[in-house]
């Protein structure tokens, strides 16, 4: 389970506000990529945080809840046309980037999930499955999965044919199914080789 002792190992070298960094929708063939920076209040940390994948749609929306009424964050998007231009990569550090610029207040530094750092000019970490080691990242990764799967849902209602309030835009068997069916959206990620592929097909 995720715990604080990261961000005490800062402040002990005076960083005094943490920021963790998370962020969601890399894999999708559908959709932004979403990230989130989390200032958590250390005084009030909800129960159960913990990486968002481990946790139930349910409980994710409860400690979602928590953390902005109660913390700071910030998010970040990046769309479709910038992973597609910059790769996914590129795109998911620019979203990374957009979401510490959007905190309400300047983190002294920022913890990020992953081993790549986005272009930020405040002193910062990269930690591999931060989001299970360090509660401001998986806070982070909570709010970046629930903002991602509600937008998602609302792409849903403009292309119901692709189940996205279901699939999230991943690569499902329906999901699949049409888009040999009804072809690619302006949502789809085309420098994605499926994607790529069905375009090549319709072409």
């Amino acid at each position: 389970m995720p715990n604080l002792l990261i961000e005490k190992k800062k402040n002990k070298l005076n960083y005094k506000i943490i920021a963790g960094v998370d962020e969601a929708g890399r894999g999708p063939w559908a959709g932004p990529v979403y990230s989130a920076a989390v200032i958590l209040n250390h005084n009030n940390i909800p129960e159960e945080i913990n990486d968002s994948k481990k946790l139930s749609e349910k409980k994710r929306n409860i400690i979602y809840l928590e953390i902005i009424s109660n913390h700071i964050y910030g998010v970040g998007i990046a769309d479709v046309d910038e992973i597609d231009k910059l790769n996914i990569l590129g795109a998911t550090l620019l979203s990374m980037e957009r979401a510490v610029n959007n905190l309400s207040i300047n983190p002294d530094f920022v913890l990020i999930d992953g081993n790549h750092k986005p272009k930020i000019e405040i002193d910062s970490e990269s930690i591999i499955k931060g989001d299970s080691k360090s509660l401001s990242i998986a806070a982070a990764s909570i709010i970046a999965k629930v903002e991602r799967d509600k937008f998602m849902r609302q792409l849903d209602a403009q292309y119901p044919a692709y189940n996205w309030k279901k699939n999230k835009g991943y690569g499902t068997k329906d999901h699949q199914n049409a888009l040999k069916m009804h072809g690619v959206t302006r949502y789809h990620r085309k420098s994605f080789s499926p994607v790529r592929k069905i375009l090549s097909l319709q072409g």
